[in-house]
């Protein structure tokens, strides 16, 4: 069994800064690619920032420069650092992890998301 658990969101000006974390626990036995998604109301879910193992990153075109996404391989723990929030960054965020489990079934894990609202 493996659970990603999300922390960080809330509510901002625009203008500030958030830190997501999303912690992956459980039959762990290695994770590749982490991700960050999120989705707005009326909208599909779109793919914010992803990060291998290995840490090489890629970025949606609308957070490049104000978003980073990083991560702790030993703590299971992906972060995503967000400067200049604006309005339209309003949405829930989901992290994302492509894990293999001590059993070696290799499958893709959601977290619950969490709610960031920017708004003045």
């Amino acid at each position: 069994q493996v659970q990603l658990v999300e922390s960080g969101g809330g509510l901002v000006q625009p203008g500030g800064s958030l830190r997501l974390s999303c912690a992956a626990s459980g039959s762990i036995f290695s994770i590749n690619t982490m991700a960050w998604y999120r989705q707005a109301p009326g909208k599909q879910r779109e793919l914010v920032a992803a990060i291998t193992s290995g840490g090489s990153t890629n970025y949606a075109d609308l957070v490049k420069g104000r978003f980073t996404i990083s991560r702790d391989n030993a703590k299971n723990t992906v972060y995503l650092q967000m400067n200049s929030l604006k309005p339209e960054d309003t949405a829930v965020y989901y992290c994302n992890a492509d894990i293999v489990i001590v059993s070696g079934l290799r499958r893709t894990y959601w977290g619950q998301g969490t709610q960031v609202t920017v708004s003045s």
